[in-house]
């Protein structure tokens, strides 16, 4: 499966849209980059606060979750080789779905993983899906290295750009 996606925003704005982008809520993010391989794990209020970020309505449910559970749940998957296995385990989790799965593993894993989000696929084209799989995970995850290598911007910076263009864009 390749996804057919049509880049919404002009390539040369694309540093444009990104530089608009507010990026002060992800501060308290930046703390988790390589937090794979150096703690291994998540915790309960790690793993919420990450929620949190993403979704604010559907963070609470992060909390249901036993330590034991998400520190399990996120060693297996920080160590996994097979990425069905590394991003399928984290959506066992309450409160984490594959967007909020794409977080996870943007902050904690690599950043070379794109955060889905339903701002990020309007911009680049992408019909959103009705339900999420990992044949579509992994094409969107091919398509979005692949344009911001294109055009020489990283991963986050693309999707700060796909994000602000749509928050400024989408619906106007």
């Amino acid at each position: 499966m390749t996804l057919k996606h049509s880049l919404r925003i002009p390539p040369g704005k694309l540093r444009h849209y990104q530089e608009q982008y507010d990026f002060s809520g992800e501060a308290n993010l930046d703390k988790y980059h390589q937090i794979a391989p150096r703690q291994g794990y998540l915790t309960v209020s790690q793993l919420h606060e990450i929620c949190q970020w993403k979704s604010r309505r559907r963070a609470r449910l992060a909390l249901l979750n036993p330590d034991a559970f998400v520190r399990e749940i996120t060693a297996f998957s920080f160590s996994a080789k097979c990425e069905e296995s590394r991003l399928g385990a984290l959506t066992l989790l309450s409160g984490v779905q594959f967007p909020t799965a794409s977080v996870i593993l943007h902050f904690c894993v690599d950043r070379t993983y794109p955060i889905l989000d339903f701002r990020a696929l309007w911009s680049l084209g992408v019909d959103q899906p009705s339900q999420y799989t990992i044949p579509f995970w992994q094409d969107y995850v091919h398509l979005c290295r692949s344009v911001a290598a294109k055009h020489r911007l990283t991963v986050r910076e693309l999707d700060m750009a796909l994000w602000q263009y749509s928050n400024m864009h989408q619906g106007s």
